[in-house]
């Protein structure tokens, strides 16, 4: 069972109110899924089990006119085990969407960046999304890829990218492009888990 349960405190709220926040939701609806982070559920003798998202988290970058493939893409990754980004699903209303796509990209394993003909002429937020994306990546390891441009026809990826990151294409083969493309989104998300 799945709820979404919203609570109001008047100030900000202590460990152990968030613990008994989280125990009564527990106990009322079965298990609590923190978006991107893992899951909550009761064990059988009552104890609180957590279970992290082990599912690479993967934002998608695209332009309105190219929305039908993204969403295509979106659903091709969440059937292999990814946990995709994509703005129209994830964007709430009464939510500073700016500030929410910034950190978005910040926690992705991945950045898949879908380029076209249109993409690549066109102002707006795709051009400042693969912009922030660039300044995360200054952040990982050198040798650990996150951004992943694909091209969803013939068009010219901006040397910037091309200089240093391989593309992938998702024509004219579209499912071959993907599992490539999930073949490293994975090898990255292996690669940046933690060690024992």
């Amino acid at each position: 069972m799945s709820r979404t349960v919203q609570t109001a405190v008047s100030r900000k709220p202590t460990a152990r109110q968030i613990a008994a926040m989280l125990k009564r939701c527990l106990e009322e609806g079965g298990r609590v899924d923190i978006d991107r982070l893992g899951e909550f559920r009761l064990g059988e003798n009552g104890e609180i089990l957590f279970t992290c998202s082990a599912r690479p988290r993967v934002f998608i970058a695209y332009v309105e006119e190219d929305e039908e493939a993204a969403t295509r893409l979106c659903e091709d990754l969440r059937r292999q085990g990814c946990d995709p980004w994509i703005d129209r699903e994830r964007l709430l209303p009464g939510q500073n969407w700016l500030r929410r796509i910034e950190s978005a990209i910040e926690f992705s394993d991945a950045f898949v960046a879908l380029f076209s003909a249109r993409s690549i002429r066109k102002r707006g937020q795709f051009q400042s999304e693969l912009r922030y994306a660039i300044d995360c990546a200054r952040r990982i390891p050198l040798d650990q890829p996150f951004i992943f441009p694909a091209r969803l026809g013939e068009c010219h990826v901006p040397k910037r990218i091309t200089s240093a990151i391989q593309y992938v294409d998702l024509f004219p083969d579209w499912d071959l492009g993907v599992k490539r493309l999930l073949r490293s989104i994975r090898e990255v998300r292996q690669d940046r888990e933690p060690r024992s």
